[in-house]
This record gives C-alpha cells, structure tokens and sequence, in this order.
C-alpha cells in the first residue's frame, strides 16, 4: 500500500502496510483481501470488519498484542495515526529531559485501550487510563489483563460526563503529560453526516447502510458542543492541576480552534504552548500542548 509521508519518522507505518505480512500474524485478515483493478492486495476501507481486522493484524505484527477484541459498536482506532502522536510525545518529553520512568494519562482510554497497549510496546512507558464508560472499561481491562499488562497499565472510572481531570487526578499523582483525542462532533447527526462525507469518498453508494458501517459510540464521538466545548473544558481543569502532570496535550482536528485555545491558556497562566502539526491518514491533524511550569 502506498507510503504516507505525513507520519512521524519513527512510524513502522509511515512507508505502507505489507499485506501478505500482516496475514501472517492475524490469518483473519486473509477474509478482506482481495486485488484491485491495478493488481495491488488490499481491503474494503469503508467496511468496518475489514479495517478491526487490519488494526488487529497490525498490533499483533509490530506491537507484540496477542488480544485485542472489543464491540464493533466501539470506535476502531487506527493504529498508524494513534502510534504518531506518541512518537511526537516522546519527542517533547525528550526536549524536556524525560527520558525514563515515564507514566502517562491517557484521557478517555477507550475500549480499546490503544494509546496505553501502543505506548507501552513502544516506548515502555506505563499509563493510567480514564474513561466515563464503564462497559468500555472493562474491556479494556480485559485487553490489559490477557496481554499482561497489569504492572504497566490501570485504569480509572470517570463517575461526572460533565468532567475530565476533576474527580480523576489525585493529589499525589505526578504526570510528566496527558494525551486526549476528543469528541469530535457535536451530535450524533453530525457524526454521521462526516461518516457519510467519508463513504462517499471511498466510491460507495449512496444508499450504503450507513449505520452498519458507522463505528463508534457516543461517548467516543460527540460532545455537547462539541470538540470546542470539550477541549475548552479541558483546558480549565488542567489550570485546577499545574502541579500533577508537567504537560498536558491534546489532539485538535479542526485547525480554526487553535488561535482560541492559546488566548484561553495565556489568561489561564501557561507558561508554555506548543502546536505540533502531524499527518492522520489522508488529513493533517495537530497536537497542542501546554504547561504550567
């Protein structure tokens, strides 16, 4: 498959993916291949079975996962886009002289647990994960558990929707950062608006089930406000803890957001910001990170 350049140096993915390779450590994915009109092996991207089954051949082939499964009602992560915004974290750690015993809050870990399982196999750095969905929790307690993980990754149940590091950080915990993928939309209407952007950009027809191939809950997806009310949010109760986590960070996906959020830290008081342009598939995307120190 084709080489995207927009990734991070470090990318295993950044030069394509082999097929042939990743059938050989998850023969499931053999199901979805097939040959284009160009004799290149690929998948169906706009089917959601046939992407799970990359995403989990992957992990198993370059991450050392042995289990990895939780319901397709559940946003598949990819995984080429997650790893990236780790390689650039680690970047930012290293310009701030952390190099070992690094522990990360993962805010809204998801069910599948996929920035701590990729953080940890990359860089051997530990996590603790948030999120307000109990379901979601504990299959990611259980993709922990079967890959052994206890020691490096634990979890905690956000009880508020309403927030994000409240309730969550403890007086005693110490993060050198934080990584959040928002909520992108505002409502479940707009999520599957951008679904059908998406599919009709892959060829399909308009008269695809959108629903069957629309994967992502609620919680994953939306945000009263949206992406803007959540990061703001965010950003307010990250002021609330400069003492806890050295730097905080986020994922922002519409780019007319950053001006506003640099003015709301400036008054909140940090002393750092930095905007961290990365490639996300086919779309740029870009990290924000700020400190109080």
């Amino acid at each position: 498959m084709k080489t995207n350049s927009n990734f991070h140096t470090n990318n295993k993915h950044k030069s394509g993916y082999d097929l042939d390779v990743l059938c050989a450590s998850y023969p499931d994915l053999k199901l979805f291949v097939f040959e284009n009109q160009y004799q290149t092996k690929t998948i169906d991207f706009a089917d959601p079975k046939a992407v799970k089954a990359l995403n989990t051949a992957l992990l198993f082939a370059y991450y050392n996962i042995k289990f990895w499964e939780f319901p397709d009602t559940n946003l598949c992560p990819p995984i080429p886009g997650r790893v990236d915004y780790l390689h650039h974290l680690e970047d930012l750690l290293k310009q701030s002289n952390i190099h070992e015993n690094i522990h990360v809050l993962d805010i809204g870990t998801g069910a599948s647990c996929i920035y701590p399982i990729l953080g940890n196999a990359e860089y051997n750095w530990s996590f603790v994960g948030t999120d307000i969905d109990e379901e979601s929790l504990k299959c990611a307690q259980k993709i922990i558990s079967k890959n052994k993980l206890e020691s490096s990754i634990s979890l905690r149940h956000q009880l508020n929707n309403s927030n994000i590091l409240k309730g969550i950080l403890k007086e005693s915990d110490r993060f050198p950062a934080a990584i959040c993928n928002p909520p992108f939309y505002k409502s479940e209407t707009e999520a599957l608006e951008a679904t059908t952007r998406k599919l009709k950009g892959l060829n399909k027809n308009d008269d695809i089930d959108i629903v069957r191939n629309f994967s992502g809950t609620h919680n994953e997806l939306w945000y009263k406000g949206g992406e803007k009310a959540f990061i703001h949010n965010y950003l307010y109760e990250s002021s609330l803890f400069k003492e806890q986590c050295l730097w905080f960070t986020t994922l922002v996906s519409k780019k007319d957001l950053v001006r506003g959020m640099q003015v709301s830290l400036k008054k909140l008081g940090a002393k750092k910001i930095k905007i961290i342009n990365m490639g996300q598939g086919n779309k740029i995307s870009r990290i924000v990170a700020w400190t109080f120190k």
